[in-house]
């Protein structure tokens, strides 16, 4: 997949977007190649095919529509750890789980601890 890449809900994305990555369905079949140009009617059909999020170019991308993404990931994962104390090391394992999706949904990169 491209570096280089947003992943927005259906209700974000907007007819002119370019996906960054190929398409695909629930089943694995290419609906659409990189580098295709959205339309309203490619946008229409989405739901028909199990697609919920699309990998959109971040060139297309404005800082707002960034920031309200971010914030709706962050709103997801504290609604779905809500009985979680991050910072309880009671329930290690659904806190480590909680740090790889808040990581991989706000795009944090790790850094590799041997260079």
């Amino acid at each position: 997949m491209a570096s280089n890449y947003h992943q927005l809900t259906l209700a974000e994305v907007r007819p002119g977007m370019v996906l960054s990555d190929v398409l695909l369905d629930v089943q694995g079949n290419v609906l659409l190649p990189q580098g295709a140009v959205l339309t309203e009617a490619m946008l229409a059909l989405m739901p028909r095919h199990g697609i919920a999020v699309l990998p959109i170019a971040l060139d297309d991308v404005t800082p707002e529509v960034v920031a309200a993404t971010l914030q709706h990931h962050e709103a997801r994962i504290a609604h779905l750890f809500r009985k979680n104390d991050p910072d309880s090391d009671s329930d290690w394992a659904t806190a480590t789980l909680r740090r790889f999706v808040t990581d991989f949904r706000l795009g944090v990169e790790e850094t590799p601890e041997h260079e």
